[in-house]
């Protein structure tokens, strides 16, 4: 290589080499001082999109998680007071079986019951209209809420108290444990024996007859023949709460123990009508005296709707409590998707300080060697000098 001082490309070739160095000691900084290994989009165009879009991922499952929070709170909140609620119901309860004792208990003494029911009446429905959540009312039939759990649309999970817990809901605002009980459908049968069939009447007014508490409860005894049947066993479902359906269901209890037909009712008088009988007939074949359809007691009337209360308060709170465990799941289940999504992000994104300050030293030694060496090239030029002395 000839000598020459307009070009120098020892020099040049040392610049283009420290170059290189400086800019990847410059890299290495900055990925070593940042802790990511992707700090602009031309470190890694592909590995960038990848690990945004598991950023987004991780972020949404981290709000989902205290939205899932949010919902556990909702849940406790409601179930918190249903506890009261439920203590309440069971005071009531307790206070309506003192009151049955009618044996034992003054008017004084039931009118003070009484008292300290209507307060806890009162309660229940304040518990019902004023608790709430961030201004949402919980208790009182209306609450439908929906918890995004998920990164996506559509992950949710809905809590929903469509039940309201107060007495009027409840059924308990009009028990009353000092009312007298009351005979709506109390007379004699008749008993009509004919050549053609036994037919047994009960005289009742039109307004008793339609009146569906007339059938609560049920004394007396249907006797055709060898067959008898105790009217007090007669069972009504929850169901079976008007007059028509409790019509239906005596009916057919009393056609299935003793062949006798029940009609009537809804506003007529009941009729017992028996079998064809024999040419012989006796007043027994189809009978039935001092048939009576009682209403209950005040104080009877308030256990049996304090007991259906009280199971509709437990299924709602049996409902919270299964939601509050679905809720503990999904967060747990969120949490260790939030734990695996970040790794893989931070496989692809953070820097690995050790194999990257490896790199940092191999380009700061050739950097200062670089530097060095560029010194060196540049005085490769004063030899000229000594030819022209």
């Amino acid at each position: 290589m000839g000598l020459s001082i307009n070009q120098n490309i020892a020099a040049t070739n040392s610049y283009r080499n420290l170059s290189n160095t400086q800019n990847d000691l410059s890299k290495s900084l900055e990925k070593l001082s940042s802790g990511f290994r992707i700090n602009r989009a031309a470190d890694d165009a592909a590995g960038l999109a990848i690990s945004e879009g598991l950023r987004s991922q991780v972020g949404g499952l981290k709000v989902a998680v205290r939205n899932a929070q949010d919902g556990i709170s909702v849940v406790q909140t409601a179930e918190g007071a249903l506890t009261e609620t439920h203590a309440i119901l069971q005071r009531m309860r307790d206070l309506s079986v003192q009151g049955a004792n009618a044996g034992g208990l003054s008017d004084d003494a039931k009118g003070s019951i009484q008292s300290e029911m209507g307060q806890l009446k009162s309660e229940l429905t304040r518990i019902a209209d004023t608790t709430q959540f961030n201004g949402t009312k919980l208790l009182d039939g209306s609450y439908n809420g929906k918890f995004q759990v998920g990164a996506n649309v559509g992950e949710s999970i809905s809590v929903a108290v469509t039940t309201g817990m107060g007495a009027n809901p409840l059924g308990v605002s009009g028990v009353d444990v000092t009312a007298s009980p009351a005979s709506a459908l109390a007379g004699t049968v008749v008993n009509a024996v004919a050549s053609a069939a036994g037919t047994v009447t009960f005289d009742a007014s039109a307004t008793d007859a339609a009146d569906a508490s007339s059938y609560e409860k049920l004394n007396g005894t249907i006797t055709v023949g060898d067959k008898s049947f105790d009217l007090a066993t007669v069972k009504f479902t929850a169901a079976q709460s008007d007059v028509t359906t409790r019509q239906a269901a005596l009916a057919k209890q009393v056609l299935d123990a003793t062949g006798v037909v029940v009609t009537g009712g809804a506003g007529a008088a009941l009729v017992f009508t028996g079998a064809t009988p024999a040419a012989t007939a006796t007043a027994n074949q189809v009978a039935a005296a001092s048939v009576k359809f009682d209403k209950v007691t005040g104080a009877d009337d308030a256990i049996t709707k304090i007991n259906a209360a009280i199971k509709t308060v437990s299924a709602t709170r049996s409902d919270l409590g299964a939601v509050q465990n679905r809720f503990d799941h999904t967060i747990k289940n969120l949490n260790v998707a939030v734990e695996n999504l970040s790794a893989s992000e931070s496989r692809i994104r953070d820097t690995d300080m050790a194999s990257e300050m490896v790199n940092f030293t191999r380009a700061q030694i050739l950097s200062q060697a670089g530097t060095s060496m560029l010194a060196q090239a540049n005085q490769i030029p004063q030899g000229v000098l000594s030819l022209l002395r």
